[in-house]
């Protein structure tokens, strides 16, 4: 008896040793594969020490409990910072700018050596504040703002110089916001209505002189058109005139014989017929009848 106890337990060692051993080696058959995610790089690490092997997208198959695979996002990403500088007047100047960056992947072992995983906060932020102090130095706070575009692309020249080399790829470089202090935005403000002031007065100014301009022409056109009709009018347009208004009646004048007409339609008639050349006559002058007074009576002699 003792000896089937003493073989039974022999052989639940084996099992129980194989499955130990089964499960070490599916452990470390395990451990020997990795899987890089997509858009990441991987920097192998063999006791700690960077190898240059950078591994892309995938599983790979690396050495158990020896090597060690540290996961470098390639990816774009954002890096937004807030800087204080001064312009060239000596303006105080608040700006956020905006950084669109990635690691390349050639690179990723290398800036995880000399850098480390905080390669924003170590190169990116302190090179941007940099860039923006030096930048905006050598601008006035108008010209900050009126030359925006040029500041901009100077920034990301500058900035793209001392990132590179860490293996640092700017994609998108923005300018948020450009802000000065309270006074200055004021007198900003006062500047712009004082010019928009004087802008409408040379534009009232110059309408005045228009207009001016444009009434000068209508009366010269006016004067214009009354000397040339002037010029236009003949004896023949003014008897014309005349006849058209003539009702057919002669004038009634009470007195003797020798009294007439004061015009003599004759003469007109003649005066067309000729062209207006027909001499003129001289209209008889109507002088009235005497009236005799009575003789004064004999009675009124008397007194």
């Amino acid at each position: 008896m003792a000896e089937v106890i003493d073989v039974n337990k022999g052989k639940t060692g084996k099992i129980v040793g194989g499955i130990i051993a089964a499960a070490v080696a599916a452990v470390v058959l395990f451990s020997a594969f990795t899987t890089v995610q997509a858009g990441h790089s991987g920097v192998v690490l063999t006791f700690g020490k960077v190898s240059e092997q950078v591994l892309g997208e995938g599983l790979h198959i690396k050495i158990p409990f020896i090597q060690e695979i540290v996961q470098i996002d390639n990816r774009v990403l954002k890096a937004e910072v807030d800087c204080s500088s001064a312009s060239k007047d000596l303006q105080t100047v608040s700006s956020t700018i905006a950084l669109n960056y990635r690691v390349r992947n050639e690179a990723s072992a290398s800036i995880y050596k000399d850098v480390g995983p905080s390669y924003e906060s170590i190169i990116i932020d302190p090179a941007i504040q940099e860039c923006v102090k030096a930048i905006t130095a050598k601008y006035t706070a108008e010209q900050l703002i009126t030359e925006r575009q040029t500041i901009s692309d100077q920034m990301k020249a500058q900035l793209a110089e001392k990132i590179n080399s860490y293996g640092l790829e700017i994609e998108i470089f923005n300018i948020i916001s450009f802000e000065f202090t309270a006074e200055y935005n004021a007198a900003i403000e006062a500047k712009q209505t004082a010019q928009q002031n004087a802008l409408k007065a040379e534009q009232d100014l110059q309408r005045i002189k228009v207009e001016a301009e444009q009434a000068i022409a209508q009366a010269e056109a006016e004067a214009e058109a009354y000397r040339l009709k002037s010029e236009q009018i003949t004896p023949q347009m003014i008897a014309m005139e005349y006849i058209d208004k003539w009702d057919g009646k002669l004038p009634a004048v009470a007195g003797g014989e020798s009294s007439s007409m004061l015009i003599d339609i004759s003469e007109i008639i003649g005066q067309m017929e000729n062209g207006g050349n027909a001499t003129k006559q001289t209209a008889p002058v109507y002088n009235p009848p005497v009236v005799q007074q009575p003789a004064e009576t004999a009675e009124e002699t008397e007194e």
